[in-house]
């Protein structure tokens, strides 16, 4: 009997996520001894006529990372989408925007102007900038259109399953896979990881205070932190109660805050507001000159509550905005 066929696929990511297979170390050769991979371009010499050659329902399943921001990339998702029985949202990027979606705070224009013409290292006098089609030689060369907007692979393609993290860590991946081929799946649409909030599995979470009652926020450089301590009752911004639990709370456990990669729980509509709310209500201050001062504190709010979700959240810009539209405010 044929084994199962899967593929794995990089969209817009940092590629942390492709790693994330290789750092199952022994655990990848049970997969590979389960499933034969028909489509990794990053690893193997895959080709998208491999993917279009197969028939539709083809694959197992397809593990898609990365956010969806040009057209080359919408495209691969369309075609995994029709070839893949089960499609998977692998990693931060594909199930919430993730680093990628932090673009979607400027339009396409301010983007490529930024990079093509007023960078301080750019030196580009006739303002050139790359073309979707152009000749060279008497040859036609063409790139993906870049789209107005950063997007999570759901806003694309319909998803069977969500595998959070950045990147999801390799217990959590082999647990996906093994659910995936043992047919013992939850309802279509599940995210494949503990539905609670990560303080439940931090070490530091005996020492988290029923009453915070912030005084000032302090960045991990700007502070000595007590290792044992929760990072919260030290001043320090962490994203634990609005972040879903999967990855052992790796960062506190690093003493480092946690930065919400893990995205919401399924009782969490926006993850950033949720923790915004959060701290804001448990400011000791009372007059705003002093609530102010508190929340100088956290410098950069979007980054710090929507570093993972912005495209998901309920700030996001719609794809279908012309390019020169405003951004987020």
């Amino acid at each position: 009997m044929p084994k199962p066929r899967i593929a794995i696929y990089w969209c817009a990511s940092c590629g942390g996520c492709e790693e994330a297979f290789v750092d199952m170390a022994e655990g990848i050769v049970g997969v590979l001894e389960a499933v034969d991979i028909a489509f990794w371009p990053v690893a193997l010499d895959f080709k998208k006529s491999d993917v279009r050659a197969l028939p539709d329902k083809g694959l197992f399943a397809a593990f898609v990372n990365g956010a969806v921001r040009t057209s080359e990339q919408e495209e691969m998702a369309r075609l995994l989408r029709r070839k893949s029985r089960h499609l998977i949202a692998y990693g931060a990027c594909a199930c919430s925007g993730g680093i990628p979606g932090l673009a979607n705070l400027f339009t396409r224009e301010q983007l490529l102007r930024f990079v093509y013409e007023d960078a301080p290292t750019v030196s580009n006098a006739a303002k050139t900038r790359p073309q979707t089609a152009c000749m060279d030689d008497g040859r036609e060369l063409e790139l993906p259109e870049l789209r107005n907007v950063v997007r999570t692979l759901d806003q694309v393609v319909e998803v069977d399953y969500y595998v959070p993290g950045c990147p999801p860590t390799p217990k959590m991946t082999q647990e996906a896979i093994g659910a995936l081929l043992s047919g013992k799946l939850p309802a279509r649409g599940a995210v494949l990881a503990p539905d609670m909030a990560l303080c439940s599995e931090c070490p530091r979470r005996s020492s988290k205070p029923t009453d915070l009652a912030f005084k000032a926020f302090r960045r991990p450089h700007e502070a000595l932190i007590d290792p044992q301590k929760c990072l919260l009752a030290q001043g320090v911004v962490c994203m634990g109660p609005a972040t879903r639990a999967g990855c052992d709370a790796a960062c506190p456990a690093g003493n480092m805050p946690c930065t919400g990669c893990m995205g919401p729980t399924s009782r969490v509509r926006d993850q950033g507001a949720k923790m915004l709310s959060s701290l804001c209500a448990s400011i000791s201050a009372r007059d705003d000159a002093a609530i102010g001062s508190v929340l100088d504190g956290i410098p950069d709010p979007v980054g710090t509550f929507y570093r993972y979700g912005l495209p998901k959240s309920l700030i996001r810009r719609k794809a279908d905005l012309p390019a020169q539209e405003a951004a987020v405010p």
